[in-house]
C-alpha cells in the first residue's frame, strides 16, 4: 500500500509538472496534437499505478519523452506554417457573406443540426443573423454577425418577428424533415411542402429551413 501511494505521489507529480510545461490551456482549447499528448500521458500514467509490478522508470521516461515531442513539435509550428497546417489544420469558413458553405460542411462531416447547436451556444437562433462563421482549429465556432445585429445595443428589439419569444425551429434539413422541429413550432408537414411549393422548391432540393411561430421562413437550397 505505502508503495503504492508513493508512486502515485510521484507520477502525480511528474504529470503536474509536464503539463504546467506545456502551458496552460482549458480541455477545449487544446490543440488536436495537445489533446493526443494530454490522454497518452494519462494513460501511461494509470499503468505503474493499478499495477505495481510495472517498472515507475518506464513511466517516466514515455512521460518525458511524449513532453519533449510536444514541446519541439510546438516550436517548429511556431517558426513553419506549414506544420501548423499539417499537425493543428486550418480554420475553416462554413459561411460567407451570409452562404452556408454545403460542401465544407459535409466535408468536415458537420451536420446542420451541429451548426444550429454551435450558433445557439453563441447566442445566435437565427441563421439570417450570421455574416460569417468559421471553424476554427480547436472545434470551436466564431461569428460575425450582420452590421445590423452586430451594432444594436443590449435591450433592443432587434427584429420583432419574434418578439413573442420564440425562435427559428429547423424543420427540414438536407431534404427531410425534422419532426422535433414542427412539433416545436406547432406546424405539419404538409404545411412546409405548401411553402416549399409555392418557392418552386421540391423537399429533396431543400438543405435547410426554418420557421417561427410567426411563419417568418428561411430556407437554403441545396448546391
Amino acid at each position: 500500500m505505502f508503495i503504492t501511494i508513493v508512486r502515485t505521489c510521484i507520477l502525480y507529480l511528474l504529470v503536474s509538472f509536464g503539463m504546467r510545461v506545456m502551458g496552460k490551456r482549458q480541455i477545449g482549447d487544446m490543440q488536436p496534437s495537445e489533446l493526443v499528448v494530454t490522454l497518452l500521458i494519462s494513460e501511461i500514467a494509470a499503468i505503474p499505478i493499478q499495477d505495481s509490478s510495472q517498472p515507475i522508470t518506464t513511466a517516466i521516461v514515455a512521460i518525458f519523452s511524449l513532453v519533449s515531442l510536444e514541446i519541439i513539435l510546438a516550436v517548429l509550428t511556431l517558426k513553419f506554417s506549414i506544420i501548423n497546417d499539417i499537425v493543428n489544420g486550418k480554420p475553416a469558413v462554413i459561411i460567407k457573406d451570409g452562404k452556408i458553405i454545403q460542401q465544407r460542411l459535409k466535408r468536415m462531416r458537420i451536420t446542420v443540426s451541429d451548426l444550429l447547436e454551435l450558433l445557439h451556444a453563441q447566442g445566435i437562433f437565427d441563421l439570417d443573423e450570421v455574416s460569417y462563421a468559421i471553424i476554427e482549429t480547436n472545434g470551436t465556432l466564431s461569428v460575425m454577425q450582420k452590421p445590423f445585429f452586430r451594432h444594436a445595443r443590449v435591450g433592443d428589439v432587434i427584429d420583432q418577428k419574434n418578439d413573442d419569444g420564440s425562435y427559428p425551429a429547423l424543420v427540414v434539413s438536407d431534404g427531410k424533415f425534422v419532426n422535433r422541429g414542427i412539433a416545436d413550432v406547432g406546424t405539419t408537414k404538409e404545411y412546409i411542402l405548401k411553402c416549399l411549393k409555392k418557392r418552386k422548391i421540391k423537399l429533396d432540393d431543400c438543405f435547410i429551413m426554418t420557421l417561427d411561430t410567426k411563419n417568418n421562413i428561411y430556407i437554403v437550397k441545396k448546391e
